[in-house]
């Protein structure tokens, strides 16, 4: 399983994604441009020393970035989704897909994604933030094909 951010605008999202994936071993690909200059010291101190212990990978565009990850299935994670995450079956391979957090994924991404899930919230929201829903996701994506970490 992996997390891929598509086009990342807010440092402090990306580092503590970084974190999170560090924690429950799971690698994270960053799909640019990025909306903040990398070396920027927010994503450091987000992620914390965590950052050593996560495989990251940048990747010039979505072309570079689908064609690293073979025929892994695509899972987005949108509002505009009928479905839910904790209906949604899970497989060891997925690539967890979330979009820049000021748009989310343009036509094409969206519909390049074998599966299209949204976490279930008031209908009085908009959105959680990017980070809470990679945790939210990763964990439950991570108990049903048994990933967990012990």
């Amino acid at each position: 399983m992996r997390i891929a951010l598509y086009e990342p605008e807010i440092a402090g999202n990306v580092g503590a994604v970084l974190r999170l994936g560090a924690c429950l071993g799971v690698p994270v690909d960053l799909i640019e441009p990025l909306g903040f200059v990398w070396d920027d010291a927010r994503v450091r101190r987000s992620a914390m020393d965590y950052i050593d212990h996560v495989s990251v990978t940048r990747h010039r565009d979505w072309d570079a970035f689908r064609a690293s990850i073979g025929g892994a299935r695509l899972v987005l994670l949108t509002t505009k989704a009928s479905s839910s995450a904790y209906d949604f079956a899970f497989l060891p391979g997925d690539v967890l897909l979330f979009g820049k957090e000021s748009a989310g994924v343009p036509a094409h991404v969206h519909e390049a994604c074998g599966g299209r899930i949204r976490l279930p919230m008031r209908a009085e929201t908009r959105s959680m933030n990017l980070a809470m829903s990679a945790g939210l996701t990763l964990g439950e994506a991570l108990r049903q094909t048994g990933g967990l970490p012990q």
